[in-house]
């Protein structure tokens, strides 16, 4: 599956659904059909000598009823219920796993979802479909447990083999169904369990089958998919929803003859079937699918047009909307995937197991993307590129999730871990060989900055030593909304990182090699991470080249099952190296924390600029005579070779002060990952009280020497941030800041004016320029550098004038941001006249911040006014009111408009809107008098409680003003020493 997104999916959605299906269940008084045809002859009880001693451990009582539900006398008078925890006595049914009774060997599965192109669904759209599930028995039992939630079954006789359904009634609460036999199924045989169900498909949903209602050529259209990862297999059929519980699949759909139906496997024909109302379905039958689980089967049926390629001999197709192919939207993704393929392929020395791969974007899709074997399916920005995108950071995008993805096709999907607890496994690798992939292609590409910008910055940021979530967790027993949540930025970027400081501290052929056993290993089968390691010390134990302190389970152990990771300090005058976990503000007084144990710390490392042999720390602290550095000016040490190892480093001062000598004297003799490197490490270390703030800014000397646009961005990023330039601190740091920024800030700012005003375009295949230019970009202009809020004049002007004069794409909300901020109501009237005239949701999020910059106070009070009237803002997509109050003008616009205004406001964008606002408006208080001046201001509007919360929030932000005040003060004592 893609990066999860940073709105987050899941709760809202899991209630929603928790509560229609509860309503749905309730109603439930239809049969179930459920033939179980055995192979072998049907055994009584008394034929199974023991059986309740084993049962004891494994199932429960062979006629333990659930509830004293009276016996049928037929099978078309078979109850169907629900029952809550609280009406049923203790069973499997309240056990989070299935019990290992069954496993299933073999799906035919056929669904029929009513979708016509002449009648467009209405937010839901009805589906039937059957499933014959053929299982084999692995303990005696009279009850059947599988997944199944918000579906009806359907109606018909009842018999396992010959042994008749005595009762079928749903745990909602677990999500299974139970079927009551009559009597036991027989160890070691085979069974077919035939279920018919219906359900609905949500256009609002994006788990199980859900709707996409779009334009294309002109028209409203719709498409159906799936989206079955991790547990939502179960909202379309019935089914055994866990991942080691592989099977293979025959799937049919039937559909309206003007659409396509796409699954995991080939069209393998079709036929024609006719409704009782006499209408015309087409019957598309596909291959069977390899062993796979549940999660990775697939359906989309829609009115698409696809290219094609071929590549070693199978077929590729990337379907899309029918505009978006006749434009060549879907061209780049083809030409990069074959060649992806290919390359995974001689690197694992595995083929691809399926005869073809469709690859299909979807208008809207909340996954990202998502790697069902044969049929990827992406949302549009993921997958397609259009002409307008070529300065855009998009083309480089598209590469890291096609490759991501096409990974998951070795990593999850032909090898796939047992639970979830390890679905690291999965991800961590994908989200790794998307790099390995992108840097063959692109060799040019400085892999360990990009590394860094998309991975190691973003989650160094969120982890700690207080975090509880580890990479592979030791729980398997997880609730359905806690397995959602384990797709995080720990199981994305941490796990990559993981993978990356292992094939760095090892080596990249050994670190293949392994990875080439392991997956041939449990090709079609499952594993857990310490199966992983297994493959990891068998390929060490072959050779004799790397030396490890310790197996590869303790060493990958230390890290995959603890949170957070350490901060290694380094004394240079003694050479003793120590390690401790990575708190928030450094906590000094931890006794009450639980303290986690140490690491095996790869130490990779540089001296006087030579690399030097790998070191590892594998206790608190050790000493390394070779790391002390002299007295001369040549003399320094880096530690954390291309940031490969998992962590933070410190020195001790005459370490800092080693190094900030060298990058005054010769700044290029230093890596720019290294100079990255300084700049991230000092900073999160002086924020969370490791050093004091000055060593931080003692790094930042050297800048007018800098010409890497990306260190800049990280400068940027760690200096200039809204806690400390915030209006509370701004008067007494915005003029030292200034002079400090734009003495440094003239090299960098001319290598970059200069191609924007005379080859744009030049920058279309730098990524790092296209993802730093706007913070670089908005950092000259808000510090008054006259050439910046020139060059945005002349764009925004070029603009106006001629619309087809396209402001570069990386700067383009800064340009009309200061378009607006420097201009009258004339520019402002026309970009509402643009916001009106445009259908593009993300153009239109644009503009709406963007007039948000005037700085007349008429012009944003009007611009609320037009906001609270709906028209032209008819979507909540952007709270306008939320947009002036963030900027200084507007904050105190925003607070007198809603004097008179709040029930509009309330009404327009809901009450939680008026907590926001508080918060937005009152984000620069530092007394308890302030406080309760904004209290006063608000408390006609909100309710005791909310008042209540709102307080403590505001106390939160009045205690994190002061802090960032003091230190505010620290940085402009030391800008005024140095400046």
């Amino acid at each position: 599956m893609g990066p999860p997104s940073s709105s987050g999916f899941y709760v809202s959605r899991a209630v929603a659904l928790l509560l229609a299906g509860l309503v749905a269940a309730l109603l439930l008084a239809l049969a179930v059909l459920a033939a179980l045809y055995g192979h072998c002859e049907r055994v009584p009880p008394s034929e199974l000598p023991g059986l309740r001693d084993s049962e004891a451990e494994s199932s429960p009582p062979l006629r333990q009823k659930p509830t004293p539900t009276p016996k049928p006398s037929s099978a078309r008078e078979l109850a169907v219920t629900t029952t809550p925890s609280n009406w049923r006595p203790p069973g499997p049914w309240d056990q989070l796993r299935l019990p290992p009774w069954l496993v299933p060997l073999h799906y035919d599965l056929e669904l029929w979802p009513q979708l016509r192109p002449d009648e467009l669904p209405a937010g839901s759209l009805p589906f039937t479909g059957r499933v014959n599930i053929t299982v084999r028995c692995t303990v005696a039992t009279s009850r059947l447990l599988l997944h199944s939630l918000f579906l009806s079954p359907g109606t018909g006789n009842a018999t396992v083999g010959r042994v008749p359904v005595d009762d079928v009634w749903f745990a909602l609460d677990t999500e299974y169904m139970v079927l009551e036999l009559s009597e036991p199924l027989k160890p070691g045989s085979s069974y077919e369990l035939q279920l018919s169900f219906s359900g609905l498909v949500k256009e609002d949903l994006r788990e199980g089958l859900f709707l996409n209602v779009y334009t294309d050529q002109g028209e409203r259209r719709a498409l159906l998919a799936s989206q079955l990862e991790p547990t939502f297999a179960r909202y379309v059929f019935p089914c055994f929803d866990e991942p080691a519980l592989k099977a293979t699949f025959n799937i049919t759909m039937i559909h309206h003859p003007s659409y396509v139906a796409l699954s995991n496997m080939p069209k393998l024909g079709q036929s024609e079937k006719e409704d009782v109302n006499g209408s015309k379905w087409t019957v598309t039958t596909f291959s069977t699918t390899p062993h796979m689980p549940t999660y990775l089967v697939a359906f989309v049926i829609c009115d698409y047009d696809h290219v094609n390629r071929t590549e070693r001999g199978k077929e590729i197709r990337i379907w899309a909307r029918k505009d978006a192919i006749a434009n060549g939207s879907a061209d780049f993704a083809l030409n990069i995937t074959g060649p992806i393929f290919s390359f995974l392929e001689d690197l694992f020395n595995i083929s691809y197991s399926l005869p073809k791969t469709d690859i299909i974007a979807l208008p809207s899709f909340d996954n990202h993307a998502m790697e069902n074997w044969g049929l990827m399916i992406f949302d549009e920005s993921g997958l397609l590129l259009e002409p307008k995108d070529q300065l855009t950071e998009k083309k480089t995008l598209i590469s890291y999730v096609v490759s991501h993805e096409i990974g998951h096709q070795w990593f999850g999907n032909l090898v796939t871990m047992n639970w979830w607890n390890n679905i690291w496994l999965n991800e961590g690798f994908a989200s790794y060989f998307e790099f390995e992939v992108i840097n063959y292609f692109n060799p040019k590409l400085p892999r360990n900055e990009i590394f860094f910008s998309n991975i190691l910055h973003n989650i160094l940021r969120e982890d700690h030593a207080l975090v509880t979530r580890a990479v592979a967790m030791k729980v398997e027993n997880f609730k359905t909304s806690e397995i959602q949540e384990l797709f995080d930025i720990f199981t994305y970027s941490k796990g990559a990182s993981m993978a990356r400081m292992l094939s760095c501290f090892l080596n990249e052929h050994l670190f293949v090699s392994a990875l080439k056993s392991y997956l041939k290993t449990f090709s079609y089968s499952n594993a857990e991470q310490d199966d992983l390691w297994r493959h990891f010390q068998m390929a060490i134990d072959d050779q004799s080249t790397v030396i490890l302190p310790a197996t590869i389970k303790n060493i990958m152990d230390s890290w995959t099952h603890q949170s957070g990771f350490p901060v290694i300090t380094l004394n240079v005058s003694t050479g003793v190296m120590k390690q401790e976990p990575f708190y928030l503000e450094n906590i000094k007084n931890r006794t009450l924390l639980t303290s986690n144990d140490t690491w095996i710390v790869p130490i990779l490392w540089i001296k006087n600029g030579t690399t030097q042999p790998l070191v590892w720390l594998d206790q608190s602290s050790k000493v390394f005579p070779e790391m002390q550095v002299s007295d001369s000016d040549h003399d320094w040490v880096i530690l954390n070779l291309n940031m490969t190892g998992y962590y933070r480093v410190n020195y001790d001062k005459l370490g800092w002060k080693k190094l900030n000598q060298q990058l005054e004297k010769d700044p290029k003799a230093i890596p720019v990952i290294h100079r990255l490197q300084f700049i991230d490490d000092a900073f999160s270390l002086s924020k969370n009280n490791y050093i004091e703030i000055e060593t931080a800014l003692e790094l930042t000397k050297y800048l007018a020497e800098e010409d890497e646009i990306i260190v800049w961005h990280t400068v940027l990023v760690n200096l200039v941030t809204r806690d400390l330039v915030s209006e509370v601190n701004i008067y007494d740091i915005y003029s030292l800041l200034k002079r400090y920024l734009l003495k440094r800030l003239n090299l960098i700012w001319n290598i970059y004016s200069t191609i924007i005003r005379e080859n744009v375009l030049a920058l279309q295949d730098d990524y790092l320029a296209l993802i730093s230019l706007e913070k670089l970009f908005v950092t000259a202009c808000w510090l008054g550098l006259e050439d910046c809020l020139q060059l945005s004049k002349e764009l925004f002007a070029k603009w106006v004038d001629h619309p087809e004069n396209e402001i570069p794409y990386p700067i383009k909300d800064v340009v009309l941001c200061y378009g607006i901020a420097l201009g009258s109501d004339k520019e402002w009237d026309i970009l509402l006249n643009t916001y009106t005239n445009t259908t593009n949701k993300e153009e239109k999020i644009q503009l709406a911040y963007a007039m948000s910059c005037s700085k007349d106070p008429w012009i944003l009070n009007r611009y609320m006014e037009y906001a609270i009237s709906t028209s032209p803002f008819t979507s909540n997509e952007t709270n306008i009111i939320e947009v002036v109050a963030s900027s200084e003008v507007g904050r105190y616009v925003a607070k007198d408009f809603l004097v008179n205004n709040w029930q509009a406001v309330s009404k327009r964008y809901g009450t939680q809107s008026l907590i926001n606002l508080i918060y937005t408006i009152g984000r620069t208080v530092t007394t308890d008098l302030q406080i309760v001046e904004l209290q006063q201001f608000f408390s006609n509007m909100l309710e005791e409680h909310q008042r209540i919360r709102v307080h403590a929030n505001l106390q939160t932000i009045k205690n994190e003003n002061l802090k960032n005040k003091k230190l505010s003060a620290r940085i402009a004592a030391w800008l005024r020493r140095n400046t």
